[in-house]
């Protein structure tokens, strides 16, 4: 998405979209075009020439792929379908991560297996500065395994959304004022795994996963990352007519607050910041709303 100007020389224009455009990623055509298998390439099988992918778990293996290249700033997005029928013990995760290990920065979307007919739950998690344990869990109001659903990340200056379709389930805001570390330091690739956690994902380990169920699949498509490549030019990551950082996205717009309201009074099953047995003391961010 490019933002234009009016300049008497036609020369600097195109030049100026050019350096826009290698600053500003966006909308790959396939998979192949943004990312790579990460690791059990025998487990990832390319479908409609690239435009979508499965994602297999097996006894024998888990799977993962990764971006090609890391961003600051922006929004990603992927159409999931997540592991049908009895998927307890597996999880799906799409997320940004820094890859440093002391001072890592992620943010997590995690889809938790379930038992057939329970619903399934998604975690959320925010790294910021080597700092996470800021999990939060929300029941879907859907079956996200009966089609595709769009999950995105929206991350500028001002706060971090994580979207289930339109519907915001979590804001995490820039409280840098407050002491609360915020990740705007280091770039982040994208990620997404299929693996198996029966040790934890469902019920906290109570359910295991039933191998006589096995392969899993869970199917991606529409890869969407808008945001500043790093490398790139140096002017991107600041650059305030990026449109993540235009003033309707600093704050959730009316119908936005409406669902992330009827998610939190709804559908949360837990949040760290009600932890009291974790958090005798209520996180600072905790404190400061949406």
């Amino acid at each position: 998405m490019a933002t234009f100007y009016h300049f008497r020389n036609a020369s600097v224009i195109f030049l100026w979209v050019l350096v826009y455009a290698a600053c500003v990623w966006g909308r790959p055509a396939t998979f192949l075009q943004d990312f790579r298998v990460a690791w059990a390439d025998s487990h990832i099988t390319q479908i409609d020439q690239g435009r979508a992918i499965q994602l297999k778990l097996d006894q024998n293996s888990g799977c993962g792929f990764s971006s090609k290249v890391k961003y600051m700033f922006g929004r990603v997005s992927m159409k999931i379908k997540l592991v049908p029928g009895d998927s307890a013990g597996t999880v799906t995760a799409f997320y940004l991560n820094s890859d440093t290990d002391n001072v890592r920065d992620e943010l997590d979307f995690e889809f938790l297996g379930n038992r057939s007919g329970q619903p399934y739950t998604v975690q959320t998690n925010v790294f910021a500065h080597g700092k996470g344990d800021r999990e939060q869990r929300v029941n879907l109001w859907f079956d996200p395994s009966a089609d595709f659903h769009t999950y995105s990340i929206l991350w500028n200056h001002r706060h971090i959304v994580f979207y289930v379709d339109d519907f915001p389930i979590r804001v995490y805001k820039n409280n840098e004022r407050m002491g609360v570390p915020y990740p705007r330091m280091q770039a982040m690739g994208v990620y997404s795994t299929l693996w198996e956690a029966d040790d934890w994902a469902t019920r906290g380990g109570l359910e295991k996963i039933d191998w006589s169920k096995a392969p899993f699949y869970a199917y991606y498509k529409d890869f969407d990352i808008e945001g500043c490549a790093v490398p790139g030019p140096a002017n991107c990551v600041s650059n305030p007519r990026n449109w993540w950082e235009g003033a309707a996205y600093q704050a959730l717009n009316a119908i936005e607050a409406r669902r992330y309201r009827w998610v939190r009074m709804n559908h949360v099953i837990y949040d760290y910041c009600r932890d009291k047995s974790r958090y005798p003391v209520t996180p600072p961010e905790c404190l400061a709303g949406i």
